[in-house]
């Protein structure tokens, strides 16, 4: 997959295919199905299809001050372009300079000037140039007037429930990792480096794997069940989020116990899937009975990884196997 982050001095290779737009955080299934109709359109027309994003999100930068819990960072939002097939991603960086074009602006110079578009394809609600100008009515209109096909997908849900970004986000504040995969399509991760801590862990016996949290990181606190991928090996888990409440009750961590390992993986970089939440996040009288609801949480942990192992209805996309090509320009 190439990868483009300017709308000037486009290559050729990435010019004149199918765009899918939007900001696509999570990638959930309302999503994939704009970029499977993006493919589609690539497929009838033998032209390259490719997905257009922005980066920070557009919310970040009008609302530096508000912290937005992201559902993927654009890591990981790359990976899943890639698995599901795109052969192109532009990634445009959401400025000053792209904030202040007009809808016609964004449609002339970055779509038709820039990528020579043949077909956009957004979602039902996508809006976009300055002040929200222009919706996917306005999109059809500039698509007939500078020559290239237009196609909204309509809403997506399931059971009542619309795919969305801000669903997603709520159900993982709720404690819910099951329903949030459902509306993803996968078993939603978070990726980090792997940090010393104050070993804690390895005094009650179960030495973790800490990761640093973004401030906008803030699903819910307690004990999962996790899959955790570490380069090509995949390891089953318990993890907590939490401030620690029996000892200093600080700054949220996340702290991953391995089952069966035995690796000093200090400095790695690892992938913490959330499977099922356990409990909430409770102080305990002493170490000891934290030590004894410690192993209650692993057997538990054990017993529903196994047991998902058995029947995963979701996507397991095989992040970190990917392979890009990087156009660094403008």
């Amino acid at each position: 997959m190439d990868i483009i982050n300017s709308y000037k001095d486009v290559p050729a290779a990435a010019r004149g295919g199918a765009l899918a737009i939007g900001n696509f955080d999570g990638v959930h299934r309302g999503h994939q199905k704009v970029l499977d109709a993006a493919m589609k359109v690539a497929s009838e027309q033998k032209i390259r299809a490719g997905v257009m994003a922005f980066e920070p999100h557009p919310r970040v930068f009008f609302q530096p001050q508000r912290h937005l819990f992201r559902l993927t960072s654009p890591e990981t939002k790359l990976q899943l372009f890639s698995t599901l097939g795109l052969d192109l991603a532009a990634v445009m960086p959401f400025n000053a300079e792209m904030a202040a074009l007009t809808a016609e602006q964004f449609v002339s110079q970055v779509l038709v000037e820039g990528f020579d578009v043949r077909h956009v394809i957004t979602g039902f609600n996508f809006f976009f140039g300055k002040d929200r100008g222009g919706n996917p009515q306005v999109l059809q209109e500039l698509g007939k007037k500078y020559g290239f096909g237009v196609t909204t997908v309509a809403l997506q849900g399931e059971a009542g429930d619309r795919f969305s970004s801000s669903r997603v986000r709520e159900l993982l504040q709720e404690g819910d990792p099951r329903g949030a995969a459902e509306m993803l399509g996968y078993w939603w991760r978070i990726r980090g480096k792997v940090t010393g801590g104050a070993r804690r862990g390895t005094w009650l016996g179960f030495p973790t794997a800490n990761i640093t949290l973004r401030n906008s990181e803030e699903f819910h606190h307690g004990i999962y069940a996790v899959r955790v991928y570490l380069d090509d090996s995949v390891h089953h888990g318990a993890a907590y989020l939490g401030t620690r409440p029996t000892f200093d009750d600080g700054h949220p961590v996340l702290e991953t116990f391995l089952f069966d390992f035995d690796q000093d993986i200090y400095g790695r970089e690892i992938e913490i899937e959330l499977i099922e939440f356990i409990r909430e996040d409770i102080r305990f009288r002493d170490e000891e009975a934290l030590r004894k609801n410690m192993s209650e949480d692993c057997e538990k942990a054990r017993t529903i990884l196994e047991k998902i192992e058995q029947d995963d209805p979701m996507l397991r996309f095989p992040l970190g196997k990917t392979r890009y090509v990087q156009w660094n320009r403008g």
